[in-house]
C-alpha cells in the first residue's frame, strides 16, 4: 500500500451556503481549480481531503441523529472514477471511527487516486461488496458516491438502478448524501445528463466550492440541502474572485439600499408607476403597486391603459390611480410596464411612449411579448441598454423562448446561457424566472437566486415580483442590485411564508408584500446605520 496522504480533517472547514455569496463554479473553473491545486500539494491530498469532509459530514449525522439510524451501519455506492475514490476514504475515515460502514463497487475503481484510496479502505479493513443488498431496511445513511462533475453520458446498468434505488429511498424516508454532486447531474446546468436516471438526494456535500446546477433547473430539488467543503483550497468564498457566478445573498445588495434617515420624506424614496391594466386586467398592476408600496417606495402609481379601472383600491388607498394618459410618466423616478397590458395596439403604443423617457425601466409580462413580437421595441430596448439605461427585463422560460427565437425546452436546457444571451441581445439586466432565478447583467455580472418554492407557482406572483424590482429602481438602487434584491426578497417571503405553514399549495401572491416588508426592515434596516 502506498503512504497515506495527509487527511487532516479537523482543520477543513464544512459551510453552509445560506446566506452568502458564494462563488458557483463551472466544470472547467473547478477543473483548473484542482490543477493548481495538484500542482502544489502532496498527492492524494484532495481526494484525502474530500472523503475526510464527508466521513466527517456523515459522522456528525450519524451520531445526532436522534432516531434510530444512527445505530445502522451506512451504505455507500462507490463508482469506478474519482467521485467513488472520495467514497472510499470516506469509508475508510468512518470505518476508523469505529462507525459501521458498507462500500458497493461494481466495478473496481481505475484512476490512480481512486485506486490509492481502495488500497486505503482495504488497508483500514472496510467491507467491500460487488453486489447491492436487497433493501436498504437496514442501513441509516446511503451515500452516491458513483460519479461526480466528469460524467459526459447517461447513467446505465447497475449505476442506472442504484440511482433510481437511492430516489426511492430519498422521497421515502431520507437519508440519502451525495457526494459532490448527484449522480447524473449536470453540475454546470442543473439538468440531467441526457435521458438516464438521476439520484435525488435529501443533502449533497460539494467539494471545492459550490456548482450553478446545485441551484438551477432541476438541481435544487435533487441536490436536496447543500453544504461546502473547500477542502483547504485557497479560494475567496465570500467575493468569488475566480469566477463571474454568484450565489444570490444579501450582501450583494444590501449596501445599495438608501438609508432611512430621520430628515427624509416621502420624496426621498422616489415615485413609482405601474403602467399596465388593459380594460378587463386592471388586478395585475394593482398587485403590482401594492408590493411596491410594502417595498419602500414613496409614492406609487398606477395607469392604466385600458378603461373601466377603479378610482381607487380600498384595501390601499394610498395608491394613486389613473388613466395612463393622465399621469405624466417623465416626471415618475422609475416605471413597472407590463403587468395585464395586453397585446393590442394601444399597448404597443404605450410601450414605445414609455420606453423614449429617461427613467429607469423594468419590463414584465405582457411588454415583453411585445419588445418579442415588434423588432422596433426591441431594438429600443438594446438602445436604451446601450445608453447606459439599461432596462430589467424578468421574463419566464416562455417568455425568454419569444425574446430569443427559440422554445421554453431549449431556455430550460441551459438557463445561464439563456439569461447571458438575453443580456447581451437587449443590453439590459434579466431576471429570467424559474426555479434558481438566474440574474444576468449585460456587464457579464451573473447570479443564481436560492429563495423561492413551488408556493411561487400560482397567478399573480410574477406581479408581485415586478413591484419589488420597482420599488427599488424608484428608490435608486442600481439596476442590477435592484434585481438581486427583489428575486431574493421575493423568494425569501415564499419561503417564510411555507415555514409558517401558508404554503407552498394554496398561497396567494398578496400574501407576499407583507412579508417582504418584515424581510425587508429584518435584513437591511435592522442593522445600524
Amino acid at each position: 500500500m502506498t503512504a497515506t496522504a495527509p487527511l487532516d480533517s479537523a482543520s477543513q472547514p464544512l459551510l453552509s451556503p445560506h446566506d452568502r455569496p458564494l462563488p458557483l463554479y463551472t466544470v472547467a473553473e473547478l477543473r483548473a481549480l484542482e490543477k493548481a491545486a495538484e500542482a502544489a500539494l502532496p498527492a492524494h491530498t484532495l481526494m484525502a481531503r474530500a472523503g475526510a469532509a464527508a466521513a466527517r459530514f456523515l459522522a456528525d449525522r450519524a451520531t445526532h441523529d436522534g432516531s434510530s439510524a444512527e445505530h445502522r451501519p451506512i451504505w455507500i455506492v462507490a463508482g469506478p472514477g474519482n467521485n467513488g475514490g472520495d467514497a472510499l476514504v470516506a469509508a475508510a475515515e468512518l470505518h476508523r471511527a469505529g462507525i459501521a460502514v458498507e462500500v458497493f463497487m461494481p466495478v473496481e475503481v481505475k484512476p490512480d487516486d481512486a485506486r490509492w484510496a481502495l488500497s486505503v479502505a482495504r488497508a483500514s479493513g472496510v467491507p467491500i461488496s460487488a453486489a447491492p443488498p436487497a433493501s436498504f431496511d437496514a442501513y441509516g445513511w446511503l451515500v452516491d458516491g458513483m460519479f461526480g462533475i466528469g460524467l459526459a453520458r447517461p447513467l446505465e446498468g447497475v449505476f442506472a438502478q442504484v440511482a433510481e434505488r437511492l430516489s426511492e429511498r430519498s422521497r421515502a424516508s431520507g437519508r440519502v448524501l451525495a457526494l459532490d454532486v448527484p449522480s447524473g447531474l449536470d453540475s454546470d446546468t442543473g439538468n440531467a445528463v441526457g435521458p438516464g436516471a438521476v439520484v435525488t438526494a435529501t443533502e449533497t456535500i460539494t467539494f471545492i466550492g459550490a456548482k450553478p446546477g446545485l441551484y438551477t433547473a432541476s438541481g435544487r430539488d435533487l441536490a436536496g440541502a447543500v453544504t461546502v467543503a473547500p477542502i483547504g483550497l485557497d479560494v475567496d468564498l465570500n467575493t468569488g474572485a475566480t469566477g463571474p457566478i454568484r450565489l444570490n445573498a444579501p450582501a450583494l445588495f444590501a449596501p445599495s439600499f438608501p438609508a432611512r434617515a430621520h430628515a427624509t420624506h416621502k420624496g426621498t424614496f422616489g415615485s413609482l408607476a405601474v403602467v399596465g391594466g388593459d380594460t378587463g386586467m386592471c388586478g395585475a398592476p394593482i398587485l403590482a403597486a401594492r408590493a411596491a408600496l410594502y417595498t419602500g417606495a414613496g409614492k406609487v402609481h398606477v395607469a392604466f391603459i385600458g378603461v373601466g379601472g377603479p378610482a381607487y383600491d380600498p384595501p390601499h388607498p394610498e395608491l394613486m390611480l389613473h388613466s395612463a394618459d393622465a399621469l405624466r410618466l417623465d416626471t415618475m423616478d422609475a416605471l413597472a410596464i407590463g403587468c395585464g397590458m395586453g397585446d393590442t395596439r394601444r399597448a404597443a403604443e404605450a410601450l414605445g411612449r414609455a420606453l423614449r423617457l429617461d427613467v429607469p425601466k423594468l419590463i414584465d409580462a405582457d411588454a415583453l411579448n411585445l419588445v418579442a413580437r415588434e423588432a422596433e421595441l426591441a431594438a429600443c430596448v438594446a438602445a436604451r441598454g446601450m445608453a447606459g439605461d439599461a432596462c430589467v427585463l424578468t421574463p419566464h422560460p416562455l417568455e425568454a423562448a419569444r425574446l430569443l427565437g427559440c422554445d421554453a425546452a431549449t431556455i430550460q436546457q441551459d438557463r445561464l446561457a439563456a439569461a447571458r444571451a438575453l443580456a447581451t441581445r437587449f443590453s439590459s439586466v434579466i431576471v429570467l424566472k424559474g426555479a434558481g432565478t438566474v440574474i444576468a447583467a449585460p456587464d457579464g455580472r451573473v447570479a443564481i437566486n436560492p429563495t423561492g418554492s413551488a408556493a411561487l407557482a400560482t397567478g399573480g406572483t410574477g406581479d408581485v415580483l415586478g413591484g419589488i424590482i420597482g420599488a427599488l429602481l424608484a428608490q435608486r438602487l442600481p439596476r442590477y442590485e435592484a434585481a438581486l434584491a427583489g428575486a431574493y426578497l421575493h423568494g425569501l417571503a415564499a419561503d417564510t411564508l411555507t415555514e409558517r405553514g401558508q404554503g407552498p399549495a394554496g398561497l396567494t401572491a398578496g400574501e407576499l408584500a407583507p412579508v417582504v416588508r418584515e424581510l425587508l426592515n429584518r435584513l437591511i434596516y435592522s442593522r445600524p446605520a
